[in-house]
Formats: structure tokens, sequence, C-alpha cells
């Protein structure tokens, strides 16, 4: 055909990009949330800068936060939709007012995100992380089925950390209030990220089912962490987003027997927001997989769990060896409170601003850590201003 053929379907990949239109399968390539990761994906790609592309991972989270009517979200591009409201620019960034340090503790993408936008600013960091891993949760969740892409979030920021010669990362550095007062770094900013929990408290409990406490109750945590399991596995999901479905389909690939019980009236009711929900609901039904809607869990006895249904209709039992609950998750914030709780000390230790981010301050998802990242340091020398729309009506209801 003599007419242009434009591709479309998350082309992230200029390697691919190029390949289907020098092939003559393609003219143009439709990228828009490739753009709303990079919004200079096309002339990093005429520079032959390709290391710097903030490449889609395709989580969806543009389309959950338009679709919600609230500012545009990007987990790759924490600047996407601060461009009016804040005045960030996705390429620059103000050089810092002063020479301070900054002590960064945790390695995850609310920690990598700061570390890096502060060393852009010129500050001289320190990025401390526990493990010898870093990426923190992006890098755990990488691990399940379908999330793979996830660790572009560390991998991009990383490669740009290794272009800044004032950014220096330590591994395996669990710090503790005492090593953080002796740092002598005159910022502190503490992303030490969430833990799920073990208890089944989240959205439709909030005290914990009978039982919690039995050595087959697991977490999420535990499944990308690689802790044995025995079938059959009740994966029980108060969450409703996404890891819910994940952590199922992950252990039925590892040959398990797996049920699927949510307090929801559908499993995975908020990636509805990602339009993902389907075809969730869809690969659970296609590998066999059992699912319980409506339903709330009230015990485990190491044997079976016990479902009581939303309606306070009759329960029912579900035989099980392992219960992994997907249910909320609590702020890993040991260390803040340890540092908050010696503020006397901070002035003589040089200390000027302790702050935590991220999960650690309150679990949310990871584009909202990498936002937190980004504003900790846009606004280490100045106060977060934002702007707000306003409508003027003039007299008769005309607003134009």
């Amino acid at each position: 055909t003599t007419k242009p053929v434009v591709a479309v379907g998350r082309y992230t990949s200029p390697d691919r990009m190029v390949s289907v239109i020098n092939k003559g399968l393609m003219d143009l390539i439709g990228a828009a949330r490739p753009s709303i990761a990079d919004p200079f994906l096309p002339a990093k790609i005429r520079d032959g800068r390709l290391e710097d592309i903030r490449e889609c991972i395709g989580c969806n989270i543009c389309i959950l936060s338009n679709g919600l009517g609230v500012p545009l979200r990007c987990t790759q591009n924490p600047t996407m939709g601060e461009e009016w409201r804040r005045g960030w620019h996705p390429e620059t960034i103000t050089r810092a007012s002063s020479e301070e340090k900054v002590l960064v503790v945790g390695a995850g993408p609310a920690g990598l995100e700061a570390a890096l936008a502060a060393g852009r600013r010129g500050y001289q960091v320190a990025l401390a992380e526990a493990t010898t891993e870093l990426g923190g949760r992006v890098t755990r969740e990488a691990t399940l089925t379908g999330l793979s892409t996830w660790s572009r979030v560390r991998d991009w920021r990383l490669g740009q950390i290794a272009k800044l010669a004032n950014v220096d990362i330590y591994r395996s550095s669990r710090l503790n209030a005492d090593q953080v007062l002796e740092f002598g770094f005159g910022h502190v900013c503490i992303a030490t990220g969430s833990t799920w929990r073990h208890d089944g408290t989240g959205r439709s409990s909030f005290t914990p089912f009978e039982g919690h406490e039995l050595d087959g109750i697991l977490t999420p945590d535990d499944v990308m962490e690689g802790t044995p399991i025995d079938g059959p596995v009740l994966v029980y999901d108060d969450d409703h987003f996404y890891m819910g479905g994940v952590i199922a389909e992950t252990l039925a690939g590892r040959g398990l027997d797996v049920v699927v019980a949510t307090s929801a009236g559908i499993v995975s009711p908020l990636c509805a927001h990602t339009l993902d929900q389907g075809r969730i609901e869809a690969r659970l039904i296609e590998i066999g997989i059992v699912t319980w809607t409506s339903r709330l869990l009230r015990g485990f006895d190491g044997g079976q769990a016990v479902l009581a249904h939303a309606s306070g209709s009759e329960d029912v039992t579900i035989p099980c060896r392992n219960i992994v609950v997907v249910t909320s998750r609590q702020p890993a914030d040991a260390l803040w409170k340890e540092v908050m709780a010696r503020q006397a000390e901070h002035a003589d230790a040089g200390l000027k601003s302790v702050r935590r981010i991220g999960d650690c301050e309150a679990p949310q998802t990871i584009a909202a850590a990498v936002h937190a990242g980004h504003l900790y340091a846009r606004t280490l020398d100045s106060v977060d201003h934002v702007k707000r729309d306003r409508v003027l009506v003039a007299p008769g209801g005309d607003s134009s």
C-alpha cells in the first residue's frame, strides 16, 4: 500500500522501532506511553543517546491517574504532570544553592531517585543500602511473573548515577542511629521502604485474623525472597491491586495448587483503572486457579482457612498448608524513629534536616515513591510551591 502504516502497542525499544521501519513493515511508530516516560525520546534516538532513554515499563499508572482525574503520573518520569504545577522539566534541574552533603538511606525507587536528582543538583551524595542488591521493591517484584520490566526503574537510575562523580553507593551498609549521626552529613533522607503485613490487617479488617501467628502464614515478601512454600496455597487478596493476581500466577508457575480469595467482588478491581483487570482474571481462569470473591479471611488452623462471605452468609473452609496474605503494608521506619528520638543531638552532629520519603513514610505505588524521591531533591533548599487551577466565573456564568 502507498498509505503510511503507523504502529502502536507500546513500542519502547529503539532497536525494535528501527527494525520494523527498516524492514518496511511500518512507516511511523506511535509512542504515547513511551513519550510520557521520556518526552525527549525522539531527540535521544536521533542523538544516539539510547542509554539515557527512560524506557516505559508498561505499568499503566499514567492511564490510572488520567482516568481518576488526578495529576498524571509516570513511574519512570516523576516530572510528568508537574511541568506547570511545579515548574519541573524532565531533563533539567536547578543547581543547588549550596554545596551540602546528603545521606540517602535505602536504595529502593525513592532512594535511587532522591540520590540521582540530588546528585544532578550538585550535592555530594552518599547512598547507603542495607543489602547487596540495589532497587528495593522493584528488584524484588521484578522476579514475579509478568513484572520483569519493573527492573527498568532501577537500571535506568543506576546507569545515570554512574555518570555522577559526586554520588557514592555503599552496598551491605545497614546503618543504625549512631552511624547516621556520626556520618557528618548535613541532610539525611531515609527511604527504607515498607513490608507486607502478616496479620491480615487491611481494607476489610482492622484486626488480625485468628491463627495469623502460625508458621503457614506468608506474605508477598516471603514469596519474593524464595521462602519454601508447600501447596495447596490460599492467596488472600485484600489489597485489590496487581499483587494478589501476580502472586497467584507466580506460585502456580512453581507447580503449586493455588486458590485465590478476595474481599472484592472481582479479582484485582483496582487494575480496571490500568486496563489489566480483565487480563488478570482471564489468566487465572486459563491456568486453572479457583477464585472466591466477596470473601473475608477469618481464621487458619494450619490445615484449612475459614472464609466468611462479605454479606454474612455461610462460611466456607478451604484446605491449605500455607496462606499468602496480600492485605496491606507497613512502613519500615524504625531507623527514622530512632534518629528522630535523638533530635537533641542533631545540631552537634551537624545535622540540619532528617526526612523520610516513599514507602517508609506512606506505602503507595512505585510511581509515588519515585515522585517522593524527586520532590525531596528538588525541595532540599526551597519550599514546595504548587500552582492551583483557578476557574474565574464572570457575571452571567461565562468563564471564558
